[in-house]
């Protein structure tokens, strides 16, 4: 049973060519076809719909911060988000070890097979139809991206504020380190006279200070946040 999806196949072969791991030929010694292929196509036209859904949304931005912003919407994490959101681990199609070491869960299986059924639906139903479907499931995530990330350095820009009002400066604090050895995920705080103004996440402590920063100006410039009073 093909899983469930806001797009009816007229070609279900394409849906299973999307969800076949190349594992499964890389396991039999075989050219047995899998979904790198759609993958490639998908991860294009995913770019060029949100890009597009991106320069019409936000016209007073540049290239810089729209670029920016799709990396937000677009990344390993984001899109196995959407896989499971979808529930299509259950209907990968799987070689005997990789379904042994949890290949139904892994990040990078689920956002390659994500992009693969984008391409599939592509090549199905043509591009209005990959449009549909794609905006259909980043509807959501583009409210979360007002106002956009348009600072470069939100640490220097946090400081500089902070100082303006304040001898003290910002602090940052790693509050937990998860994941795996070779993918590890960062949570800072960053305080001030021993207030917490924010947190964020981030692939290093750097991009996690950094997030952390942005969340804070962000609070701050939207009065959610109480800054200390100028001296």
């Amino acid at each position: 049973m093909p899983p469930p999806l806001a797009y009816q196949f007229r070609d279900e072969n394409l849906l299973r060519l999307a969800l076949t791991h190349p594992s499964v030929a890389h396991e039999s010694g075989t050219a047995l076809a899998h979904n790198q292929r759609l993958e490639f196509l998908g991860d294009a036209v995913l770019g060029l719909v949100l890009t597009q859904k991106l320069y019409e949304q936000f016209p007073g931005f540049d290239e810089g911060p729209l670029t920016k912003a799709r990396a937000k919407l677009v990344n390993r994490k984001t899109l196995a988000e959407r896989a499971r959101s979808l529930g299509l681990g259950a209907h990968l199609i799987l070689s005997r070890g990789e379904e042994a070491s949890g290949g139904r869960e892994r990040a990078s299986a689920l956002a390659d097979a994500y992009e693969a059924v984008l391409g599939a639906i592509f090549l199905d139903g043509g591009f209005a139809a990959a449009q549909e479907f794609i905006l259909s499931e980043f509807a959501g995530a583009f409210g979360e991206l007002t106002p956009l990330p348009t600072i470069e350095n939100p640490k220097g820009e946090l400081q500089e504020l902070l100082q303006a009002r304040s001898p003290s400066a910002p602090e940052y604090q790693t509050v937990q380190v998860s994941g795996a050895d070779h993918d590890p995920l960062f949570e800072c705080a960053v305080h001030h006279e021993c207030v917490e103004l924010a947190r964020g996440s981030g692939k290093s402590k750097k991009a996690a200070e950094s997030e952390a920063a942005l969340a804070a100006l962000n609070k701050l410039k939207n009065g959610s946040t109480t800054a200390p009073p100028e001296t």
